[in-house]
């Protein structure tokens, strides 16, 4: 019998789990509600400017290598991937600055000039941690479907690197005594949406993976990989239909058994939601055919922070701005209590800012640069009106540019795009408008997050960063790897990625268009 897959949404891990399971000889659909692939890691095209929606940061290609040799691709072929010398520069408020780079000894240096101490001890940290993601590598790369899988051998082997009773902040107090140097070490749990003083000390590795594995930028931006993605999966027979909603699933019993768009009916023996989670099942699935995760349960799991981005085409080059600086509010604790809180926005807030142009420059036309800025705020919980918010936080982020060396920027503005928390709940359907989905706290990891294999319904898997590894490009595409193995395993069907072997006469390299851009 020939089988049918259903993916429901073209972000990263919709992508990755249609490219393996095309690979199964089933028929493979994916339904993008939006006009270009990628969800929250879409390109954003306005008046000759390309901006990367989301993610910036591409890191540890590992996994998606992987992915691509299973369909009988090189990644390096699809995409051309360039690695950052300066992983991105830290400039504290309360002064001073830090440069992340991959020169070890020289970062050592770097961190000497705020702290000789703790520069002693940076070996012994990444020492620490490369043994640390060593253990957890195989609780990472396998599902979690009941209580049960914490017996797992591998899990219990990694129990000594967990530290329940420590935070990302504390765990690293063992190795940095200067505060504004455990900030570079942890400021990466925002990937997560999490402050370093609540998120759980294995994310330690976070830091780790861009010190061993570099922070890369793929040229024409993450949105470039999505692209890429899609369409080695059109070359595997995968169907991508944008601009196409789902408006419906139906069920036979607690079995989906295929979708409503506008456009028409889709049978599907296998459903994958690579929709937001939380999004997905309150508008998609019927409270009454959930039995964990009912409306009532999703209201009082704890999401992450949400975020106000401005995406600004500007006149003339910023040559002395690296490619990521990350300012940091002098009072850092008080900016993250003002996020967690979602009841005020943070009046001198830690602001994300990247000049891509650098090192891209054809992301902007001739002459120009493309500024992608990013404030870490509050989810929606209805006591910030953004229709009110927007105008003054622009401003408020503007001055707070100036004062931290970025003056005279409005002059300079070509073209601008704002999109607040409001707007990541109504225009790209993102629950509370939290953009690293459910926070991961130890009380929502491993089994207690959302399976891939969906324990509420049959014959619906999850992917994406609402399940379970969990959020960011390498750990969304590690799940699509779970789940496009489960949802093979149930249907009998072969999955030649576990082997490691592409099937036969797969491989067709393609042309990168951006080669000579290197």
């Amino acid at each position: 019998m020939h089988r049918r897959f259903v993916v429901i949404g073209a972000g990263p891990g919709g992508l990755a789990s249609a490219m393996l399971l095309a690979l199964t000889g089933a028929d493979v659909t994916v339904l993008e509600r939006k006009t270009r692939v990628g969800g929250r890691t879409a390109v954003m095209e306005v008046d000759g400017f390309r901006f990367d929606t989301g993610p910036t940061f591409f890191l540890y290609p590992r996994i998606l290598e992987e992915i691509f040799a299973a369909c009988g691709r090189r990644l390096t072929d699809e995409v051309q991937l360039k690695r950052l010398d300066t992983l991105y520069r830290l400039v504290f408020e309360n002064g001073g600055h830090l440069d992340v780079c991959t020169d070890q000894e020289a970062l050592k240096r770097n961190i000497a000039r705020i702290s000789p101490h703790d520069a002693e001890n940076l070996p012994r940290f990444l020492a620490d941690n490369r043994q640390k993601l060593d253990a957890f590598r195989p609780v990472l790369e396998n599902p979690f479907n009941s209580a049960l899988d914490l017996l797992n051998p591998a899990l219990l082997k990694s129990l000594r690197w967990l530290r329940p009773h420590r935070s990302v902040d504390s765990d690293l107090g063992t190795y940095f005594d200067d505060p504004r140097v455990r900030l570079a070490f942890s400021f990466q749990s925002k990937y997560l949406g999490m402050s370093p003083f609540r998120c759980p000390s294995l994310f330690t590795i976070l830091s780790f993976l861009e010190h061993e594995h570099g922070v890369w930028h793929p040229m024409g931006g993450c949105g470039a990989v999505m692209e890429a993605m899609a369409a080695v999966a059109r070359d595997l027979g995968v169907d991508v239909r944008l601009g196409e909603s789902v408006r419906h699933i139906r069920f036979e019993g607690r079995r989906a058994v295929g979708v409503r768009t506008d456009r028409g009916e889709y049978a599907c023996d296998g459903l994958v939601i690579n929709a937001d989670f939380a999004k997905a099942m309150s508008t998609l699935v019927p409270d009454d055919l959930r039995r964990r995760w009912t409306d009532a349960n999703i209201a009082r799991k704890k999401f992450s922070c949400s975020t106000f981005m401005m995406y600004l085409g500007i006149e003339g080059k910023l040559d002395d701005l690296g490619h990521h600086t990350i300012y940091l509010a002098e009072d850092y604790a008080r900016n993250l209590a003002e996020i967690e809180g979602c009841r005020e926005l943070p009046r001198r807030p830690s602001v994300y800012v990247q000049n891509a142009c650098v090192t891209d420059p054809r992301l902007a036309p001739q002459g120009c640069s493309t500024l992608y800025v990013l404030v870490p705020v509050g989810h929606q919980k209805g006591h910030i009106d953004w229709a009110a918010e927007r105008g003054p936080y622009r401003r408020l982020v503007l001055d707070r540019l100036a004062e931290l060396g970025i003056p005279d920027l409005e002059r300079r503005i070509r073209t601008e795009r704002i999109v607040t928390p409001a707007d990541w709940e109504h225009d790209y359907a993102v629950h509370r408008g939290a953009t690293f989905n459910l926070a991961h706290t130890l009380g929502q990891m491993l089994h207690l997050r959302p399976r891939n294999r969906f324990e509420d319904l049959d014959g619906v898997y999850l992917v994406g960063g609402g399940t379970h590894p969990g959020s960011g490009l390498p750990v969304i595409f590690e799940g699509a790897r779970i789940t496009a193995t489960l949802a093979a395993e149930d249907l009998g069907l072969p999955a030649p990625w576990r082997d490691g072997r592409a099937p036969e006469g797969l491989w067709r390299p393609r042309a990168v268009a951006t080669k000579e851009a290197a």
